[in-house]
């Protein structure tokens, strides 16, 4: 039995990939930073399910927690970078500069210093998968999005950089850049807690759901090994990218 280890797994994507996961026979580890949110989530889908209380942030505490895992969920054949937050939507002018330090260290410091935790044994084993969670804001840019565009930029090339590094070894890599998602806290914790302000990125428009997501993640998992999709673009029909703008200035 195949075994997974799922990061940002209190809410939202990860929450539901943990679910869809279980329910196709694998084992899981779900990382997150509330204990009580993985420990209920424990409840819910058994033994097969372990919630390890992770802040992929604490690089001290990552490796300690990794080395204490129980045997039997262990070693990690699978590895969802799924952590990762948007802080703010001001233009940079204007932006808090720890806001855009706490995205950095969570979603391009965390994310790699994971997978330098755990692709080591992937290698020794010449098995395994990395699933990181980008977003379409790395490849299309739009106001507000600076450093969070920017991180996730960041790791759609990471991703596709590992792909050339394991060349000759049987171990995948995909980036998956979904588009507008609800059903989730990102934007809550985008905006501060601003509940108002966080629905009415969602009003009025059928929006990819977290459960879309996880169904990707299943879909991906179970291709043959041989089957890499290096990146997956994601949007709801109701979305498209930009189109380019020109400001031009009035007399």
């Amino acid at each position: 039995m195949n075994i997974a280890l799922v990061t940002g797994a209190s809410s939202g994507f990860g929450r539901a990939i943990c679910r869809k996961l279980i329910a196709d026979g694998y084992k899981v580890i779900g990382g997150g930073r509330r204990l009580d949110k993985l420990q209920q989530l424990a409840e819910e889908l058994g033994n097969n399910f372990f919630p390890m209380q992770l802040d992929v942030t604490k690089k001290d505490a990552v490796e300690s927690i990794l080395l204490q895992l129980p045997k039997d969920f262990q070693p990690i054949d699978i590895l969802v970078n799924n952590a990762g937050l948007a802080l703010g939507q001001e233009p940079a002018y204007q932006a808090n500069y720890n806001d855009w330090q706490t995205m950095i260290e969570t979603n391009i410091i965390g994310l790699i210093h994971l997978t330098h935790q755990i692709l080591p044994s992937m290698v020794e084993r010449n098995f395994g998968y990395i699933i990181n969670l980008g977003s379409v804001a790395g490849t299309y840019a739009y106001k507000g999005g600076n450093v969070y565009g920017a991180s996730k930029a960041f790791v759609k090339q990471f991703s596709a950089n590992l792909r050339t590094d394991l060349l000759g070894k049987k171990i995948r890599v995909t980036n998956i850049e979904p588009g507008l998602c609800g059903g989730t806290e990102f934007s809550n914790v985008r905006f501060h807690g601003n509940a108002e302000k966080a629905a009415d990125v969602y009003k009025g428009v059928e929006y990819i759901t977290p459960e879309d997501i996880a169904n990707t993640v299943s879909w991906l998992v179970n291709t043959p090994t041989h089957f890499n999709v290096n990146s997956l673009e994601i949007m709801p029909v109701a979305q498209v990218p930009a189109g380019l703008a020109v400001y031009k200035e009035t007399n």
